[in-house]
């Protein structure tokens, strides 16, 4: 008998009043969320509308589309070079004979690590044309290097820091994947092409589309790299625009965003829930070896190659920073405070603690129910977690300025945002673990006398422990890197890590750069051992 039936027979047996209760509180947490995320975005619509007639003519002005276009462009160029890296790479690690696996898949997992507007900071000050490695190649005649600003370069950066999305999903699928199969169909003279085609790519082909759409939804939100890379795509055009006082313009421009975004998660889950070629059964996971020979060391180039230039490099110039000063460095000007560093952790805590506590009935209730109430309340979050950070900034200023104005640009609505934007990361894991939990010590205690609420504080709670605080500390960590949001939303005056790098950008001042920096690799390191230590829930 599966988790969800056991637990179906459980609740069966208890009280009609307390089962009834546990679904009238799920229809009205299902509400209120479905109120609190759907209601200020809905005053994007309203802010729109102010326009007029003039709508249509901005919607479908030159530079308008031009912008879409290159934002569309943006994302499939680096979502298609994020497949292209990273489904190898996850094949390499899980089926490749080669040294160290455990290893490998650290490093190439690692530059998810790194916030990607940092690395685009790195690779600025690196290669950009008074960067640090023309004046190390000067006395060898070089005195130029092709510009890293531009389309390209933005798009470089990004496939850099967001491929592993895709490297985790796959190698996630392929982990579980039955190798029999393969090995069945190797036996009956198939090709390893032929195999891989008709075999693996149908089984893998959820987890590649799974982190496709991760890596496209990144790209479209973000807001930094392509600010730095000096290219104009929908988050600095309506950056610019709302800074502009024109609001009602950048509420237009943030509603053609969701639209991209809305087309985006529509073509996934077409590819997503496409399962008809995937197979069941009971062999051997991940077990069908990929024998490369003496080209497993010629295969292990990729993933050097991608660790020097997204982990070593970003890392090298910022300790240079740090210890002989970068470009612009001036001590006195935009000084570094550790104030900055209490207010990131101050905020990212709070951000955890409410998340973790709205999420606990949501993930609970999705893992022991199979109502369409449940159901609702778990998907209902992931409408923030796939709105971009500005567009979700613009309608909360928007909002909290028409019918809250006490809450504008304060720490209340600060955490908020970041609730709504990643409250699905405790979710997850918040459920995987209630799935996990055996249902027949939550029996048990029920049949010795114990209510709802202390069986889950004696037996459920301590074994789901491990799992609130994974997603507390995903929470947490992700925080402390949101740029768009924190810029946008925070109160006067209070500044954090991300608004102080970003400060000193613009400033030029890069070496000031380098204690935020490195202080938000480390954190962003630490998250990365989060995920990876779940690997295998």
């Amino acid at each position: 008998m599966s988790v969800r039936e056991r637990v179906a027979k459980t609740v069966g047996r208890a009280d009609g009043s307390d089962s009834g209760a546990t679904e009238i509180g799920l229809v009205l947490l299902a509400a209120a969320i479905a109120a609190v995320l759907v209601l200020p975005l809905l005053w994007l619509v309203i802010d729109a509308a102010g326009l007029g007639t003039r709508a249509f003519e901005l919607a479908v002005d030159s530079r308008t589309i031009d912008v879409l276009i290159r934002s569309v462009a943006l994302v499939a160029i680096v979502t298609g070079a994020s497949v292209l890296i990273g489904v190898p790479l996850a094949v390499l690690t899980v089926q490749g004979e080669i040294p160290f696996p455990r290893f490998w898949t650290v490093l190439i997992a690692l530059p998810l690590a790194v916030p990607s507007y940092l690395g685009a900071f790195a690779f600025v000050s690196a290669f950009g044309p008074q960067g640090e490695l023309v004046g190390f190649l000067e006395p060898l005649g070089v005195d130029a290097l092709p510009s890293v600003y531009g389309f390209a370069g933005a798009a470089f950066v990004l496939t850099l820091y967001t491929y592993p999305y895709v490297f985790l999903t796959t190698r996630a699928s392929l982990l579980s994947m039955d190798g029999s199969l393969v090995e069945a169909a190797r036996t009956l003279n198939a090709g390893r092409w032929e195999a891989f085609r008709r075999i693996t790519l149908p089984q893998i082909l959820p987890g590649i589309a799974a982190g496709a759409l991760l890596v496209a939804l990144y790209a479209l939100a973000d807001f930094g790299t392509p600010n730095i890379m000096r290219v104009e795509v929908f988050t600095q055009f309506i950056y610019a625009r709302y800074n502009a006082f024109d609001r009602d313009y950048a509420a237009l421009l943030s509603l053609q965003l969701l639209t991209v975004t809305a087309i985006i998660l529509a073509i996934e889950s077409r590819i997503g829930v496409d399962e008809s070629g995937a197979y069941e059964s009971g062999g051997d996971r991940g077990s069908a070896d990929l024998e490369l020979g003496a080209l497993r060391y010629v295969a292990l180039l990729l993933p050097s190659a991608i660790a020097l230039l997204a982990l070593v490099l970003p890392v090298a110039i910022f300790w240079m920073w740090l210890n002989t000063g970068g470009p612009g460095y001036q001590v006195g000007r935009l000084t570094f405070d550790w104030e900055y560093g209490f207010n990131s952790a101050y905020v990212a805590l709070l951000a955890a603690v409410v998340s973790v506590l709205v999420a606990l009935p949501i993930g609970m209730g999705s893992a022991t129910s199979d109502s369409r109430v449940a159901a609702l309340a778990d998907r209902a979050p992931y409408i923030g977690y796939a709105t971009p950070g500005i567009v979700l900034a613009i309608a909360l200023l928007s909002f909290s300025l028409d019918v809250l104005p006490s809450v504008y640009k304060t720490v209340p609505l600060l955490v908020f945002a970041y609730v709504v934007r990643f409250m699905p990361q405790a979710i997850g894991s918040i459920r995987t673990s209630t799935l996990q939990v055996d249902q027949k010590l939550v029996e048990a205690a029920r049949t010795l006398g114990r209510s709802r609420l202390n069986a889950f504080r004696s037996v459920t709670l301590p074994l789901i422990l491990p799992g609130v605080a994974a997603g507390a500390a995903l929470v947490f960590l992700t925080t402390m890197k949101e740029l768009p949001a924190t810029l946008m939303l925070r109160p006067l005056g209070f500044e954090t890590l991300v608004t102080y790098i970003w400060r000193v950008e613009e400033a030029g001042l890069y070496g000031q750069a380098a204690v935020p920096a490195l202080v938000l690799v480390g954190i962003s390191g630490l998250s990365m051992a989060v995920i990876l230590a779940q690997e295998g829930r």
